[in-house]
């Protein structure tokens, strides 16, 4: 009769230790996810070349050969410039590379890709810069004789990586879009 009443105490006793109220903890902070739609694409149509972009965005000529792709609602741009090639193609891809390159000082990472498409007679490379650098994305392209295309993204605040990771990514896949619409003009 001991043990009974005793295994009723040992539940009774555990139940009612058991139903304590968890303790209040904090909840961790959240992080904003950040989507943008997919825009439909537009034309730009230079004396040099075209390509499609997307019209999310605005495009404009801000000098002779230089173009603006704005992006106001995530505050940032794809600069382009073109450039005619004469007899300096080393040059023009020397001087791209040295540009993107300029940023590991504040980059964690900088990845070189490639791209080749001899049916359209365009090669270049696209630099993806990873970190707090000014320049998330870099990129030139060339038929190699006659044009060539740089082009550079670039936020209107302070770089930080992971809060501009989104709108980065969002603006390298537009720029893959670019270079694989871009055709040149003779």
């Amino acid at each position: 009769m001991k043990s009974k009443s005793f295994v009723g105490f040992l539940v009774v006793f555990l139940v009612m230790v058991s139903c304590k109220d968890e303790p209040i903890l904090p909840k961790p902070k959240a992080k904003m996810r950040l989507e943008y739609p997919q825009g439909k694409l537009a034309d730009l149509e230079t004396e040099n070349f075209s390509f499609k972009y997307n019209q999310l965005a605005k495009a404009e000529l801000n000098g002779d050969k230089a173009y603006t792709i704005s992006y106001p609602e995530m505050k940032g741009a794809i600069f382009l410039s073109y450039k005619k090639i004469d007899g300096n193609l080393a040059q023009l891809i020397n001087d791209s590379k040295r540009l993107s390159y300029e940023h590991a000082a504040k980059a964690d990472n900088i990845v070189e890709q490639p791209y080749v498409n001899p049916d359209n007679k365009i090669y270049g490379a696209l630099f993806e810069v990873q970190g707090n650098a000014a320049s998330q994305s870099q990129f030139f392209v060339t038929d190699s004789t006659e044009h060539f295309l740089t082009g550079s993204v670039y936020f209107y605040t302070k770089p930080n990586y992971d809060s501009i990771l989104p709108a980065a990514s969002y603006l390298q896949n537009d720029i893959r879009g670019i270079i694989e619409t871009l055709r040149w003009k003779k």
